[in-house]
């Protein structure tokens, strides 16, 4: 009886500190840490994909440890992202929420921590042993600048980089530390503390994201792409949300005219797919079948232009009507990448090869077949991702010419042409805002080629008025190829969709059905 009595106690005791609380999003559990004074909390909100922590606890120091944890056991490399921020002015300075990478559940387990105050001390630090005395500033790395709302911690093998930025940002570097102590499967999440035994507190976090990165040179055309999510973002608030995932990739979201639906493409196909999410539904293309990420709809929202390959040719640009239907081809020569309609509907910008030449220049044909292609540029840099502005006053594009791949534009008959973006990263794929007041692109950073937009890197979502202007990170991201080749923007111009991936799926977004196959 004594024995049935004991394992009902340690049974409840486990349940109260692996609490589920329904939902919780991309972690596994949440518990108190140290067996803190008051009862911390975890619960997600599905409909914002939002986070609230409550917690308490002496501190995070010393040889033993007080706080909530919200976590999930991760292996391997990985990259964590998220947006934090305490609710109400706190009671002490020194309250804490942030990024936790642990050994264990145990309140003396070695850890590194990504760890933001409520006085705005941003600070990396770590226990290096389990039971040992974390020391100052021996176990820290302080930053100069505080009070960041984005926190970002990486590991890559044993290194643990600590990242961080204030809104509209890019990310600035902490530090890094050498975790060869920490096992190779651990603890990850975020904690709240409140740095006094006698106080609640509680913070928010959003955009959460939990990436795990492929190996260095993986190549995906070779080895097959990986796990992708389809999210949708409001570009003034940046809040994100997670509405389609694959284990295999997908590419390229448009956002449809009545505003409800997307479509991208998957396994050589197009398809449709409801704004908040739900059954993919495969979209009429005929026998053109080997469809790539380039395709657009017109602006008056009745013919779809798609780049598809056959055998024996590379990619050729074809029209089709919205609703699905036999394709038209536009191109006879390849390779033609479609990226952008006129204003007036009747012509399509593409990039292509020509002539023996190993540049791709910009081109225009008109969707009737009744003249020929129009050479728009004529470089030896790279250009790529020629999108008109709706009133059809600018083509906008993206050019290597000064060394970095940055933005640029040109009138429709391509002449003045003028650089827009002027810094060290490489950006790629301008896409107007249907108001015509906003471009969004694509930024990677100067550890890539120029010339390339390859899958698979931290990335990120920029923004700049259209009138002119400094651009303002809006998503940081893994991702790169297929993030947002074509334009994505709702009919609104307030939100615009985009594909992130990782290695490893890890949302609650279920994997959608698929119809009309």
């Amino acid at each position: 009886m004594m024995r049935i009595l004991s394992f009902c106690f340690c049974f409840l005791l486990w349940n109260a500190m692996y609490a589920q609380d329904g939902n919780l999003g991309v972690f596994e559990g949440h518990t108190d840490i140290g067996n803190p004074e008051n009862d911390g909390s975890a619960t997600y909100d599905p409909s914002s994909q939002t986070y609230t922590l409550k917690g308490s606890g002496y501190n995070i120091w010393f040889e033993r440890d007080e706080f909530h944890y919200l976590h999930r056991k991760l292996s391997g490399d990985f990259i964590l992202t998220a947006n934090f921020e305490f609710v109400g002015e706190g009671v002490d300075p020194h309250r804490k929420v942030g990024w936790m990478l642990r050994e264990s559940l145990d309140d003396n387990a070695a850890h590194v921590s990504a760890v933001s105050h409520g006085d705005g001390l941003t600070v990396l630090q770590w226990r290096v042993l389990k039971g040992a005395f974390m020391r100052d500033p021996q176990d820290e790395i302080f930053f100069p600048k505080g009070g960041f709302e984005i926190i970002q911690l990486e590991r890559a093998g044993n290194t643990v980089t600590m990242r961080v930025a204030h809104p509209g940002e890019a990310l600035q570097t902490i530090g890094s530390y050498d975790a060869e102590n920490l096992p190779e499967e651990v603890f990850a999440g975020l904690f709240i503390n409140s740095h006094n035994p006698e106080e609640v507190e509680e913070a928010r976090v959003w955009n959460v994201r939990i990436d795990q990165p492929v190996a260095e040179g993986y190549n995906a055309y070779q080895q097959g792409m990986v796990g992708s999510r389809l999210e949708t973002m409001n570009v003034f608030d940046g809040k994100r949300k997670v509405i389609y995932q694959s284990e295999t990739g997908f590419e390229a979201p448009n956002w449809m005219p009545d505003g409800d639906k997307l479509l991208i493409n998957k396994d050589g196909s197009i398809y449709t797919i409801p704004v908040e999410g739900g059954a993919l539904e495969k979209l009429n293309t005929g026998d053109v079948n080997r469809n790539n990420n380039d395709h657009g709809i017109s602006f008056d929202g009745k013919t779809l232009a798609i780049s598809s390959s056959s055998e024996g040719t590379s990619s050729r640009v074809y029209v089709l009507p919205l609703e699905g239907g036999t394709p038209t081809l536009v191109t006879d020569e390849s390779p033609s990448y479609w990226h952008g309609w006129s204003a007036n509907n009747k012509e399509v910008y593409y990039v292509a090869q020509r002539e023996g030449s190993e540049a791709y220049n910009i081109y225009k044909k008109a969707i009737n077949g009744k003249s020929e292609e129009v050479k728009l540029t004529d470089s030896k840099a790279h250009v790529d991702g020629p999108e008109a502005t709706p009133d059809g006053k600018f083509i906008y594009y993206n050019s290597s010419a000064t060394g970095t791949m940055q933005i640029w534009r040109m009138k429709p008959d391509g002449s003045a042409q003028e650089q827009v973006t002027f810094d060290e990263y490489n950006d790629w794929f301008p896409h107007i805002s249907p108001d015509g007041k906003w471009i969004a692109f694509l930024s990677f950073d100067t550890s890539v080629a120029p010339t390339d937009h390859p899958f698979y890197k931290r990335v990120m979502l920029r923004l700049m008025p259209a009138s002119g202007g400094a651009p303002r990170v809006i998503a940081y991201l893994y991702g790169g190829q297929g993030t947002i080749n074509v334009p994505s923007w709702s009919p609104d111009s307030k939100h615009i969709a985009f594909v992130s991936n990782s290695r490893t799926l890890d949302y609650s977004v279920e994997e959608s059905t698929v119809s009309g196959e």
